[in-house]
């Protein structure tokens, strides 16, 4: 980390911002008599704290589920591509995932008392639990979505969770890609299965482009990513999985789902799989426009409910597949792609190892050539000033070189310019794609400057009611530097 500047003795007021991470450190005045009672001028820092789980790798260590219901300090879910969710309370949830599964566990986390409490589904490893979906339409407390992860999430304006794919179980205990849609209502702790099939492989069915149909639904998919707009519809774009053919693929197809006529709309991109992009003019929005096929990508929706999508596994403009990072930038009411940032191609040499670079320039600094290397299965969030934040991942480091990254970044999205907020530029010596740096978890509960989680890919994460960022688990290196399945929760503190 770079160290924070100092400033002018009588600093001016320095005005709240939304997410602005501020912390005091001790700084002299030079010249003249110092009264040292004067406090230090506040110096703006960014700040991880390690809050919960283990600092070392958690494979085939037993979660800890309690009593259903229940709160408790040793509770702890496991943290690997699990659904997320945050309540009207700003509690955290977590559904699932391929940690000790695939699982069907659903957890909830408070933030007054830093406890989990495991709400539903099974609580045996591994879970491997059909789903049980009774009748379409019809809330039950049997029914439950069987065991999944890689699946995608929202929260309705009512406060509810949805829930749509991924890769696990069906009602006949098959484990493969999924397409189905699942409602959960807190308050009456009830799940409802709202439609796709409740058989594994189900087939997309497009229906006409721009047309809502209660007969449309994507097909089977997992490593997908969401949104929900301004107007509070859920919008679903690629994934891998199974074409109107029953093809096996990558997808590049935007979906709206409307909650209140419950119909889906396929909105942009095409029904087949494996799609190139088409990028056209650099920052200008056209008809044309599409990203190409991916799957672990990060997604983002803006204050004016525009929708963001950067990077994942996918086809770049040659048709050539491997880790990117190009930013897109969708408008729901123009129905238009915008290429916003990054390269339209996958990298120099295309194969195990190689993609673009990241350009980090200084840290802290905003640069219009700062842009994050090519990767996928980063976390994502958005703070309350509409700016965009991206961590680690599996990709490329600033030399080009392929491992799991712990780099934090934000895109502003009225400069359009990125800044490397923290974390190591380097994942250090390649190790088959598995090096990285180690997590620096210094004291639990306290944040500092040193801190930092190991580079990770498929972590969990969330943004609380006051704007901080939440990080839980992933697959990744902990403090000794070791790699495998992590558990550990993580606040990134203003």
């Amino acid at each position: 980390m770079t160290s924070p500047k100092k400033l002018q003795c009588c600093p001016s007021a320095i005005p709240a911002l939304a997410l602005s991470f501020v912390v005091l450190f001790s700084a002299g005045c030079g010249g003249g008599n110092s009264v040292s009672t004067v406090p230090p001028p506040p110096v703006t820092a960014k700040e991880w704290t390690w809050v919960g789980g283990s600092d070392k790798v958690v494979n085939g260590v037993p979660i800890v589920y309690g009593t259903q219901g229940v709160a408790s300090p040793g509770n702890t879910p496991g943290g690997l591509g699990g659904a997320s969710w945050i309540d009207s309370s700003g509690d955290l949830w977590v559904f699932g995932g391929s940690g000790n599964g695939p699982d069907n566990d659903l957890w909830e986390y408070s933030l007054a008392s830093k406890e989990w409490a495991w709400v539903s589904g099974c609580d045996t490893m591994p879970c491997d639990q059909s789903g049980r979906y009774g009748t379409e339409g019809t809330a039950a407390s049997t029914n439950v979505p069987g065991g999944r992860g890689v699946s995608v999430s929202w929260v309705d304006t009512g406060g509810n969770f949805w829930l749509f794919g991924g890769q696990g179980y069906d009602s006949m205990g098959q484990n493969y890609y999924l397409n189905d849609l699942w409602e959960y209502a807190p308050t009456t702790k009830k799940w409802t299965w709202v439609s796709g099939s409740n058989l594994v492989l189900g087939k997309a069915n497009y229906g006409s482009l721009g047309v809502a149909a209660s007969t449309n639904v994507p097909g089977a998919r997992s490593n997908a990513v969401s949104w929900k707009d301004s107007n509070g519809n859920f919008w679903l774009f690629g994934g891998q999985g199974l074409d109107a053919n029953g093809v096996f693929g990558s997808f590049n197809d935007l979906w709206e789902f409307s909650p209140s006529s419950k119909e889906w709309t396929w909105m942009s991109g095409g029904s087949a799989i494996d799609g190139k992009g088409f990028y056209g003019t650099l920052g200008a929005a056209a008809s044309g426009n599409v990203p190409g096929a991916r799957y672990n990508a990060v997604s983002w929706a803006d204050n004016s409910g525009n929708l963001w999508l950067f990077g994942g596994f996918g086809y770049d403009s040659t048709g050539a597949e491997y880790d990117l990072n190009d930013l897109w930038e969708f408008s729901p009411s123009s129905k238009e792609w915008t290429w916003v940032s990054g390269t339209g191609t996958v990298g120099p040499n295309v194969g195990p190892d190689s993609c673009m670079s990241g350009v980090y320039g200084t840290e802290g600094t905003a640069a219009a050539a700062n842009v994050p290397g090519g990767r996928n299965a980063a976390a994502s969030w958005i703070d309350a000033s509409g700016n965009l934040w991206l961590f680690g991942g599996l990709g490329c480091d600033a030399s080009g070189t392929a491992g799991s990254l712990n780099d934090l970044w934000k895109f502003s999205t009225t400069s359009k310019t990125w800044t490397w907020q923290s974390g190591s530029n380097s994942v250090g010596a390649a190790q088959g794609g598995t090096g990285g740096p180690s997590g620096t978890y210094g004291t639990q509960g306290t944040a500092a400057i040193s801190n930092s989680p190991g580079g990770r890919s498929s972590a969990i994460s969330w943004t609380d009611p006051s704007g901080n960022l939440w990080l839980l688990g992933g697959s990744g290196h902990d403090s000794t530097g070791a790699y495998g399945n992590l558990d550990d929760l993580w606040s990134y503190t203003p």
